[in-house]
Order: C-alpha cells, then structure tokens, then sequence
C-alpha cells in the first residue's frame, strides 16, 4: 500500500494541520499522518488562541481537520514509524499500518510529550487542578490558592510567574535544596509573597474531585487549591534524527535546528510546532505551520520553474 504526494505532514496539531491548509489552498497533493496523541488531551480547555479562546482542543483540531479536507488534504490516523531520504531528495515514510507513503518534501510536526514529576494523583489530575502554563490556566485558576512543585532551581521562575494570578503561592522546593536558591532568587520570592516550604512533597490530598492540598515526607499537609508543576519535556524526535537533522541541546530537550521558516538541515525536511520547541503555545504552532506551509508551496514552485526552463 502506497501513496505519493507532493508533501507528507507527520502530526495533526495545530501546526501540521495549519501547514496543510495553507498546502491545500496551495494546490498541493498532502497527506497528514496523525497518531492522535495532542499535547494537550488532558485540558478542557484552551486559551490565548484569538477568536477560539476556551474551545475544548479536541473541538479544535476537529474543526481543523474538517477545514483541510474541503481543500483535498487527504488523512490518515496512523503513526510514522521510519523515514529515509532517497538519492532524489524524497522521502519515503513507512506507516505502523503497513501503507509507505511517498513526498517530494517532509514536515514533522510531532510535537513533545511531557514527563510528569512521579508524585502520587499529579498525572491524573494534570490538566485540571494540577497545571504547568499560567498563560493557559491562571485566570481560571485565579486568587485560589497555589502551591509550585519545584524540580530544578529554575522552578523558582514559576513560582514567580504564577504570583500575578494569585497573591497565596508556597514554592514547594520538593527535590530542590534550599541552598540551591541564590540570593536574588530569594529576594524576588520574598518581594511576590512567595512562601518556601522545604521537603520533598510525597503526594496530594483530594477531596470531592478537586485538590485540596499537599503532602510531605514528613507528614506535614499544607491545604491547596491548585498545584503548578514543571514537566521534563520529552520531544518526539524519532524521524528527525533518523533522517541526519542536526538537533540542538537546550534546558527543555534536543530540538531541530531550522531557519526562520521551519527548514532543518536536512533539504526537503521542515519542522514545525513542538517538535521545534517547547513553549509553542497553539497559537504559535499554528503560526509556525502557517509559515512552513508557505515557504514548503514556495520552494516546490521555484524547483518546478527552474526545472522546467531548463528542459
């Protein structure tokens, strides 16, 4: 089983799915592989997103996915499991169903998922009362009472940021040590109102369906409403690095090195979304898939005139 297309999106978020709208409107045979698994599943919600601000993200991709299909964009629920570039500069895309797809170019658009911290009820209630984004979640979540699971010094960053949506935040320092915080970052915690609790927390206490509170080794319960956490972001490089993209190494996990329009290393293979960073909220995503659409319709036409002025 195979198919050709002038372009294959692997990932059917918001910025494969924007990439494809733009290639379809655009004329282009493109085919998106999705395996169904959104960075943000576990939210009721999304925000920040101008004109879709509070749509469930399962809503959303689905309008997404109905919009891509009135312009041809062909879909498939399935996951990519291999890529190879061949000596014509395609690329061959091998699906867990069994289907090789054939494209003259590649977008990954993957995106991460997130590691949670291994404390007890913080996965099950992560994307309810158990947060990561304040810009996402704070002003539902507003003046209640917070408390910030750190897990590195820069959890400190947090704790800080989320005081503007609440003046009762306690920085649990968890596994981080007390003299691990500088002099500045003290001062800073203090001038917020932060509280600093050291200890490492061991779970959390539910009650009627909502959080009520947080649990020390010690024994100690400090009474909370809602708990941000930070997540090891684990990016879905899989298909990148078999291709030979060249990654970089940041804070937040090895992410492909692109151009302004999403171009890795590899000529023919973009990336866009989450797959090229961590902190692409849905709206930047779009935006990033937005670009690569374009500059992917763009290069194709340019190759095809200077292919044809030639014969």
């Amino acid at each position: 089983m195979t198919g050709t297309y002038e372009v294959a999106v692997v990932g059917g978020g918001a910025a494969g799915l924007s990439a494809a709208l733009v290639l379809g409107r655009a004329r282009r045979r493109t085919l998106v592989v999705d395996a169904g698994e959104p960075r943000n599943a576990p939210a009721a919600h999304l925000h920040g997103h101008l004109s879709r601000d509070g749509m469930p993200p399962a809503g959303f991709l689905a309008a997404g996915r109905e919009e891509v299909a009135r312009y041809g964009v062909a879909l498939v629920r399935d996951r990519a499991v291999d890529a190879v570039r061949d000596g014509k500069g395609e690329f061959g895309v091998t699906l867990a169903g069994g289907r090789r797809v054939l494209a003259r170019r590649l977008l990954i658009a993957t995106g991460l998922r997130d590691e949670l911290p291994a404390v007890p009820k913080v996965a099950e209630r992560f994307g309810r009362d158990v947060l990561h984004c304040p810009y996402c979640h704070g002003w539902e979540v507003r003046d209640r009472a917070f408390g910030v699971l750190a897990s590195t010094p820069t959890s400190v960053h947090q704790a800080l940021m989320v005081s503007q949506w609440s003046r009762n935040v306690t920085l649990f320092l968890h596994t981080v040590a007390e003299d691990e915080l500088s002099d500045e970052d003290l001062r800073r915690l203090a001038a917020a109102g932060v509280a600093v609790v050291p200890g490492e927390v061991t779970g959390l206490t539910v009650g009627g369906d909502r959080l009520t509170g947080v649990r020390l080794a010690d024994g100690t319960a400090h009474e909370r409403a809602v708990l941000f956490v930070a997540p090891r972001a684990v990016p879905r490089t899989g298909l990148l690095r078999r291709l030979g993209a060249e990654l970089r190494e940041t804070p937040f996990g090895a992410y492909p090195v692109v151009d302004e329009r999403g171009l890795t290393t590899v000529p023919g293979l973009w990336a866009a979304g989450n797959a090229i960073g961590f902190a692409e909220q849905v709206v930047n995503a779009a935006s990033r898939g937005y670009r690569a659409g374009a500059a992917i319709n763009g290069e194709l036409l340019m190759t095809d005139l200077d292919a044809a002025s030639r014969v």
